[in-house]
Formats: C-alpha cells, sequence, structure tokens
C-alpha cells in the first residue's frame, strides 16, 4: 500500500495540472481566431471556426484582414489563464486584450438591420446609451448605462456610445474585463472592447477593439449561434502555436 499510495497522489496531480492547461471553454463549439505577427503589431489575420459532428474543428469564414489596437495587443481577462507576471491590458494603453473572451451581444445604430440569432442580444443604440469607462465609478466601469434621457452633460457625453460614426455603427461586444469573463471588472484594466467596422478601409489602427470590413463583419454575425458559446480567441503567431495543445485551441 505504501507504494500504491504515492503512486495515486502523483497520477492526480498530474491530472490536474493537465486539466489545469486546458484554457479553451469545453462547452464552445464556435470561435473567431485572430493571429497577429507579434505583440507590436496593429494588424490581425481573422477566421471563424465551428466543431463539426464528429467535435473536430472547421473553418467556415476567412481568413479576412482585420486591425487591432495602434500599439498591437497585450494580455486580457478573459477565460484564459495570464502567464505569470505578465503585463496586461490598461485603459487607454492603445492595445487590443489577448487570450480568450466570450463573445456577447450587438450594439448597432447602422440604418441596415443587422442579421443574426435571435438569441443574441440585440441593442439599438441612441443618445441615452453609455459605455462607462470613467474608473471613478467602480460600480459601472466597463458596463453599459443607459440613460432616461439623452445625454447632455460633459460627463455624459464622454461616456456616451458613439453616435453617428460608420466604423462603430456595428459593434459585437467582446467580454474582456466584465461580468461574464471574470465576475466582477477590474476598474483601470480596460473597457469597451469590441469588434467593429474598421475605419479608412482598414488603414487605420483601433484604440484597443478589433476592426474590420462590414461584410466580413456581418457574415461573421450572422453566423454566431448563442448556443455554441462562441468565443474570440486572439494571439499573437508564436503565442498561438506555444499554447495551441496544452490550451485545447483549435
Amino acid at each position: 500500500m505504501r507504494y500504491i499510495l504515492p503512486l495515486i497522489i502523483t497520477f492526480l496531480l498530474f491530472s490536474f495540472a493537465s486539466c489545469s492547461q486546458i484554457q479553451m471553454p469545453q462547452e464552445s463549439r464556435q470561435a473567431i481566431i485572430g493571429i497577429s505577427d507579434d505583440w507590436n503589431s496593429s494588424h490581425v489575420t481573422l477566421t471563424m471556426v465551428e466543431k463539426n459532428s464528429t467535435g473536430k474543428w472547421q473553418r467556415v469564414l476567412g481568413p479576412f484582414p482585420g486591425r487591432l489596437g495602434r500599439n498591437g495587443s497585450v494580455w486580457g481577462l478573459g477565460t484564459h489563464r495570464n502567464p505569470a507576471g505578465a503585463t496586461v491590458k490598461k485603459e487607454g494603453d492603445g492595445r487590443s486584450p489577448a487570450g480568450i473572451f466570450p463573445l456577447g451581444g450587438l450594439w448597432v445604430n447602422h440604418p441596415v438591420p443587422v442579421q443574426h440569432d435571435p438569441s443574441i442580444p440585440y441593442v439599438n443604440v441612441g443618445p441615452n446609451d453609455l459605455w462607462v469607462s470613467d474608473p471613478r465609478l467602480p460600480h459601472l466601469y466597463n458596463r453599459h448605462l443607459r440613460l432616461d434621457h439623452p445625454a447632455t452633460t460633459a460627463w455624459e457625453k464622454h461616456e456616451q456610445m458613439r453616435q453617428n460614426d460608420y466604423p462603430h455603427s456595428i459593434k459585437l461586444l467582446v467580454h474582456h474585463n466584465t461580468t461574464e469573463s471574470i465576475g466582477r471588472p477590474i476598474v483601470g484594466a480596460g473597457s469597451s472592447i469590441f469588434f467593429h467596422i474598421w475605419r479608412r478601409n482598414g488603414t487605420a489602427p483601433t484604440a484597443g477593439c478589433t476592426s474590420m470590413d462590414e461584410q466580413h463583419l456581418r457574415q461573421f454575425i450572422s453566423r454566431l449561434k448563442a448556443s455554441s458559446k462562441p468565443v474570440y480567441i486572439l494571439l499573437p503567431r508564436a503565442e498561438y502555436t506555444r499554447r495551441r495543445k496544452s490550451w485545447g485551441l483549435p
């Protein structure tokens, strides 16, 4: 027995360590994958993959070009675990959060409706809608707030979701640093991260979101299914290659 017990303990420890490496949510059957050249690149290649009936991941859309934050990317707060001592996303750093993030609702003020799964929340954005990035309000940070009146004060205008701005007329929420991804947003760790239409036909980077051509964005959105628990996986190529097996990535 004294020989068997250590073997059992070793097996359990090995099993726990192996399971702890699985970063990809097991229930997810759909993912948008973004691969950049390196941490400082604002260019990204985007594909959509789905699990087939046998559980194998297959590409269904893309690859399409996209743009990231003007300074590239940095580890974000999602369903993955960041490496020890890693630099992480901060408000205003001009970087897109990297890692694995659930995809959320749609925020739209485009004149042409967006085809989508009815189970995915859809918000018609108007002058009453804010997305709070003010660190002085931790209870509202990185959350949607709808006023009972159009934004009028300087603070309300600053926090107001974009009005009459074509690139921001279709937005798909990326759950970085949200209740859905980490339980409670961390103030100052980055807010208002979306997929949206790119600016100047892709010649301009973003402030931290992921942008792409409108037609391609609509294709992604029309295929998303809430029941498939879709996620966004954004990583530099070397990190994706390094972590693909241990994280259970597509």
